[in-house]
């Protein structure tokens, strides 16, 4: 082969090659981004719709019902989920993958035109793409500003200057795509009545709206005044601070001005979130990655900015910054973990290598192929816009044992003919011709078996392609190595003395052992037996529960509230909010153990959370305990729950829950029905998180005015009059909006404050005819329950129940549970229009273990055409793929002998290893089935063929086997953050080699000697077809 010979006539220009491989490599690892999981496309785009005020059922009807309508029948889109909250409407659509989202955005935003007119007062929709999820790579850090101790006022009086000056500041880092300040609503103007003046001057309530709404600025063109040419302008809005000077009416002769009746100020809706960083009042943060950047480095130069803003602007106004969640803690943890089991699994390899050969040159240079196809692939990532992530870096060191295989077998059988007397050049040449047809026909295979997994398009397959990528570029620039830089190496670095190291020997008594335990058709039809259809068996009996995707944890304590219904923000805030401070402050200053690193508390109307750190992680579940046995408990009609956060289901969820939607027209029985559920699922899974969406026992205590359509029309008024009453007697009416140069604040209307519903009866009303009544006097007030939330999916009113099962109960299990227990109980009790379909992990399971197992089929049904196309024969095809079973029952045996040290379930990317693991178990029975068939095309007998083959080849199918499995050996028994996702899959690759060498060294020999006229006449060997198509691409 011309690529050989080339290599070996001018090793210097194959240094050469190297050193630029290695330049390269090391220039694309430092441009690589590093981040903690792939980029992955989850096709939605939200639409918010803000409308103060405004009930869930009003903003439903008028908000949320007409966008669903419009929206319908959109291209691409699996589901509408509609929320309809207090004070606006949330709709998130899920697009089917490989949706292209910008027409699908131009779609949606050319169909919310069509939405008919909505609330005067209500906000223009919000459309953007992607606003409906929480990742865990988008999120960058959250930091939170805080008053210095003596700094006067209110954090939330700084609002504007963090929006105007910090915001900005940080938003300009590149890398960074934006920055979400949660402040709560922006200023309003307010217009306060007092009731009891406005009666006695005789002004009444829809008067002054339509007055303060009226006023507005007026363009008139072009004037010419003489030879000067001016713009008319009619400034008919008040200002702020002019509004007092309005004209409501005359009264005997002199003005009633709305300065008289009512005070006018520029200030904050009242509080209805409440944010705490380690017991200080704080506004939060957020950082969001762009699509792209570099985690690490943009983090570095937010860091960078902050410090600045902390040292310089903030400290100025009395004000400080601290850092709270810092994403690259976790992945500088993570990949610390993976590169030390890298390099752990590449000295052991070595010295396995180094046992075998003997001689130190040899493993030096099986040893160089390490680096230089590491570095190679990086070039290759880089090129392509990948990234650097948990996944691509376990892929790497799960390729380190890989990728010396190629180079063990080309040196060993360099070495071989080297200790027959043969010269290095000659051995160099010689020995890398012989093996090249095997190792491009297990390269192809090994690659092969991947590419389902390429091109799985569901969210898991993007999670997985990256540990597909790289190893299918590392393993197939290793056999490029193994073919050039090697023989370029070991023909003039290697000694030209005969070595002593036995290698070429082989191992007579072991082959001569398996022949005879093969020797006859009873014992090849009993190994056949044993080792083909037992392990089937027995892979189908002790086959581990099925789960989804394994949880990884984060190192900090969530915890989620429900409040009492009717409690108000500002009560929880004083009566639960400080009680958590109290409590947590002891563990923040180190007089109990463990330390708190920091804290955060979110407070809203209905719920809250709680986000903890420790100094010692480590002790971690023994802060959740704390949490969950002394923080949280003991506040009447709060639900709680605490739980370590994970990282694939983002902030408060996991990629393991189930959910259940409960759908019906009767939103009675629907919420009945799912408190029931509520109940059953956590009598089901104890300590599992179970929540419902929404809150069923968080309806909204309502206090509805009736009207009285006669006593309106007889003092002059109509409904829409009086509602205009009632909303100013509540969180005020819209008037407009007043721009002042940067933001465009409301003009809110509201009367003087009343505590009791009796009061809000007797408050006195002017009517047009002149006279004042009392409120109660057209209205009737009555006290009764409404929603807190209104949650849609599919147009369909819904409850969703979620359920996180514990971490050492599998899906399966749980899913067993649910389907027998949970739903058919649900079910009798639901109405006959009702339905319950199951989501979340329940239905991806479902979907995954159906794709894993179509996948797996492909890839043996690629693996038998390669090898037919190979071999030319349909029975060396047949005799390779046989073997797979052997690794199956391999596979198993390693997760249960993991699962005695750690739970372990056969999760997604164990599934992976399956797959994965049968392109690797081939490649030694490639190379036994190479080597006879070219010993019978010698002239060989079948048993002498099969007997040079396990001689030859059995040291280099041993040696790469434990190569690969210590290689991997790290991964699994080493534990470390973000170890669970790999560690599975690592035991699989681990136990199936191994065993699969084993057994294949007497199931191999038994189905060819069964086969014994497999080969009755010689044909063109793999070696001369491999020959001629590699010295064709030469």
């Amino acid at each position: 082969m011309r690529i050989i010979d080339a290599s070996i006539r001018n090793p210097i220009a194959v240094g050469v090659g190297v050193l630029m491989i290695c330049l390269f490599g090391s220039m694309s690892l430092g441009r690589l981004p590093l981040q903690l999981f792939p980029d992955i496309d989850r096709p939605n785009i939200s639409i918010f719709t803000g409308w103060r005020a405004a009930s869930p059922e009003e903003t439903e009807a008028e908000l949320l019902e007409p966008q669903e309508q419009v929206l319908q029948g959109l291209p691409g889109v699996e589901e509408i989920e509609g929320n309809a909250n207090t004070g606006g409407s949330f709709i998130n659509l899920t697009f089917a993958i490989g949706t292209d989202m910008r027409s699908a955005l131009v779609d949606v935003i050319g169909r919310m035109n069509r939405v008919r007119t909505q609330p005067q007062d209500a906000e223009r929709p919000v459309i953007q793409v992607g606003g409906g999820q929480n990742d865990a790579n988008d999120s960058l850090s959250w930091f939170f500003v805080q008053l210095l101790p003596d700094t006067a006022g209110q954090i939330q009086d700084h609002r504007r200057f963090i929006e105007d000056v910090v915001k900005p500041r940080i938003e300009s880092v590149p890398g960074v795509a934006s920055v979400n300040v949660n402040a709560g609503p922006t200023d309003d103007i307010r217009i306060t009545v007092d009731l009891a003046k406005a009666a006695a001057l005789g002004i009444g309530i829809p008067e002054i709206a339509q007055r303060a709404a009226r006023s507005s600025d007026v363009s008139a063109g072009s004037v010419g005044v003489g030879r000067q040419e001016y713009t008319l302008r009619f400034t008919g809005r008040y200002q702020p601070q002019d509004l007092g000077e309005m004209v409501l009416a005359w009264r005997e002769g002199r003005p009633v001005k709305l300065g008289d009746v009512a005070t006018i100020e520029k200030r904050p809706p009242e509080q209805q979130f409440f944010v705490y960083q380690n017991g200080n009042p704080a506004i939060g943060l957020q950082v969001l990655r762009a699509p792209g950047a570099n985690v690490l480095g943009t983090l570095e130069a937010v860091k960078k900015v902050v410090a600045e803003l902390r040292d310089g602007t903030l400290r100025e106004r009395g004000l400080a910054i601290e850092q709270s969640f810092d994403s690259s803690l976790f992945i500088n943890r993570a990949v610390g973990l993976l590169t030390e089991n890298l390099i752990v699994g590449a000295l052991l390899a070595l010295v396995c290598v180094w046992w075998f050969m003997r001689d130190w040159r040899a493993t030096l240079l099986i040893a160089s192929a390490i680096p230089v196809c590491l570095l190679a692939t990086f070039s290759v990532l880089d090129l392509g816009e990948r990234s650097l992530n948990v996944i691509s870096l376990a892929g790497l060191a799960f390729a380190v044992g890989m990728v010396v295989e190629g180079a063990i077998v080309v040196a060993g059988n360099i070495i071989r003919l080297k200790e027959t007397g043969m010269i290095p050049l000659q051995a160099a040449q010689t020995g890398t011709r012989e093996v090249v047809p095997a190792l491009v026909a297990s390269t192809i295979t090994t690659i092969a078996v991947f590419l389902p997994v390429l091109f799985l398009r569901d969210v898991e397959g993007q999670i997985f392609a990256d540990l597909a990528l790289t190893i299918s570029i590392a393993v197939a620039l290793s056999i490029v190595v193994a073919i050039t830089v090697l023989p370029a190496a070991a023909g003039g670095w290697l000694k030209a003395k005969k070595l002593k190291s036995g290698y070429g020997d082989g191992w007579p008594t072991l082959t001569n052992g398996i022949l005879r335990l093969t020797d006859s058709r009873p014992k090849q039809l009993g190994w056949i037996l044993g080792l083909l259809v037992l392990p089937l068996i027995a892979c189908w009996v002790f086959l581990p529960k099925l789960d989804y995707l394994p949880p990884v944890k984060r190192a900090a304590i969530d915890v989620f509230f429900s409040f009492p219904p009717g409690m108000s923000p500002s009560m929880v805030d004083r009566e639960i909010g400080g009680e958590l401070m109290n409590r947590l402050a002891p563990y923040m200053k180190g007089e109990k153990q463990p330390q708190l690193k920091n804290y955060y508390i979110w407070l809203w109307p209905g719920g809250g959370t709680i986000g903890a750190r420790v100094v010692d992680e480590t002790r971690i579940g023994e802060l959740e305990r704390i949490m969950r046995d002394e923080i949280i408990v003991g506040f009447p009609d709060t639900r709680a729950f605490a739980t370590e956060g994970e990282l694939f289901g983002g902030v408060g969820g996991s990629a393991r829950s189930i959910a259940l939607h409960l759908q019906s027209d009767d939103t009675e029985a629907l919420n009945r029905v799912a408190e029931r559920g509520r109940v059953l699922l956590e009598q089901k899974f104890p300590g599992a998180n179970v929540q419902a969406n929404p809150n069923t026992d968080q309806q909204a205590q309502e206090l509805r005015a009736i009207p009285d359509d006669r006593r309106i029309a007889e003092v002059g008024w109509d409904r829409n009059a009086v509602g205009t009453i009632v909303r100013t007697l509540g969180d005020g009416a819209w008037l407009g909006e007043y721009f002042d140069g940067q933001n465009r604040l409301p003009i809110i209307l509201r009367a003087d404050e009343r505590q009791t519903a009796e009061a809000l009866a007797d408050a006195p009303l002017v009517t047009p005819q002149g006279g004042v009544i009392p409120l109660g006097e057209v209205v009737r007030f009555e006290p009764t329950l409404g929603p807190g939330q209104i949650r849609r999916l599919d147009h369909r009113r819904t409850v969703t129940l979620t359920v996180d099962p514990p971490a050492t109960l599998s899906l399966e299990d749980a899913l067993v549970t649910l389907q027998k227990d949970v739903v058919p109980a649900l079910k009798a009790e639901l109405p006959d229009d009702a339905n319950i379909r199951m989501a979340g992990s329940a239905d991806r399971l479902e979907a995954m273990v159906s794709t894993m197992l179509k996948n797996f089929v492909l890839a043996l049904l690629v693996l038998f055409l390669l090898m037919a196309a190979m071999f030319r024969s349909l029975r060396d095809s047949l005799v390779i793929v046989l073997t797979v079973p052997v690794a199956l029952v391999g596979g198993i045996i390693g997760l249960r002998t993991l699962g005695l040290i750690a739970y372990q379930p056969l999760d997604l990317l164990t599934m992976i290893g399956f797959i994965m693991m049968v392109g690797i178990i081939v490649n030694h029975t490639i190379l036994l089935v190479d080597r006879t068939r070219v010993a019978q095309d010698q002239g060989h007998s079948l048993d002498e063929s099969i007997g040079l083959a396990l001689n030859q080849r059995l040291r280099a199918i041993v040696a790469s086997t434990l190569t690969g499995a210590l290689g991997a050996l790290p991964m699994a028994v080493n534990p470390g953050p973000g170890s669970v996702i790999y560690r599975g899959l690592a035991a699989v690759i681990v136990g199936g080699v191994v065993v699969s060498m084993i057994f294949s060294l007497l199931l191999l020999p038994s189905l060819m000697r069964l086969f014994s006229d497999w080969r009755k006449q010689p044909s063109h060997s793999s070696r001369e077809l491999a020959a001629d198509a590699a010295a064709r691409a030469a």
